[in-house]
């Protein structure tokens, strides 16, 4: 009889453990958070893997909510679909904030891709001849950053006033007759084959396997105070921006672990703004 009271209470003991480990595991997935995040693309998935595998060990989950385009993260956003994003310019952002009179805000910096003058046909700029044709983004942004990255070169001069949004019909001064032939940023890699130079962004350029630091690079864009407007950003809606969860996701990510992770896989066409810019 004692035998048989012995097995039936060790048991009774098994069961509760093994309720209460049930439990457990039940009120620790309780206590995880999921966070959902809007990338443009598949790309910066690779930075944010680092981030993420950490941020699990913290209960927090990242989920990837990919757009094909720069104007749906936004939106989303807006409409409570995803919690954060990670894909925009500063300057974007801010005008699509001011424009469409949304309630979204930065909390973080995250990466910039600086801008380069590109060549297949001349190793230097010195080579570049006078009435060259320059390829150059048609998106609006892009090309006063485009013109701006030329004056810096000391091919051409603007307008004093434009700021850092001048158009073509700012252009003052074309010392060396330069042409340009605007297209769509996606395609200004494969516009080298058909003009001199071509007005690159480090994102495309790292598309297309050109590097920053390689032969076809005749003129980088300096990363200063200067073209912070254009440093990525993490958004969320005005009203989260104190969440204690999503300070740590930035937390998290302005990390030497991620800056790593960024120079190893961009190689120098996209840099962690963080350590230049400051962290918002």
């Amino acid at each position: 009889m004692k035998k048989h009271w012995k097995v039936w209470s060790l048991v009774a003991i098994l069961i509760v453990a093994i309720g209460g480990w049930i439990g457990y595991r039940h009120a620790q997935a309780a206590k995880t958070t999921t966070v959902k995040i809007g990338l443009v693309g598949t790309d910066s998935q690779k930075v944010w893997d680092d981030v993420k595998a950490r941020l699990a060990k913290d209960n927090i989950k990242i989920e990837y909510v990919t757009f094909n385009d720069y104007v749906q993260p936004n939106k989303a956003l807006q409409d409570g679909q995803i919690d954060l994003h990670s894909c925009l310019t500063s300057y974007y952002f801010e005008s699509y904030n001011k424009e469409r009179h949304a309630h979204l805000t930065s909390i973080g910096n995250t990466v910039i891709s600086p801008l380069g003058l590109y060549s297949k046909k001349y190793d230097k700029l010195s080579e570049l001849p006078d009435g060259a044709t320059i390829a150059i983004p048609n998106e609006p942004t892009t090309i006063g950053r485009g013109l701006n990255l030329l004056q810096s070169a000391g091919l051409i001069k603007v307008k004093a006033n434009t700021g850092i949004r001048p158009g073509l019909k700012d252009i003052t001064e074309n010392p060396h007759h330069l042409k340009f032939k605007e297209v769509d940023p996606a395609q200004t890699p494969r516009a080298l084959t058909s003009v001199d130079a071509s007005i690159i962004n480090g994102n495309y350029a790292e598309a297309a396997n050109i590097k920053p630091g390689g032969k076809q690079a005749i003129f980088m864009e300096k990363v200063n105070k200067d073209v912070k407007p254009y440093v990525n950003i993490i958004a969320a809606r005005e009203k989260d921006k104190d969440n204690p969860v999503y300070k740590k996701v930035v937390d998290d990510y302005q990390t030497e672990s991620t800056k790593k992770a960024i120079d190893q896989t961009y190689h120098g066409s996209q840099v962690a703004a963080w350590p230049i810019f400051g962290k918002h």
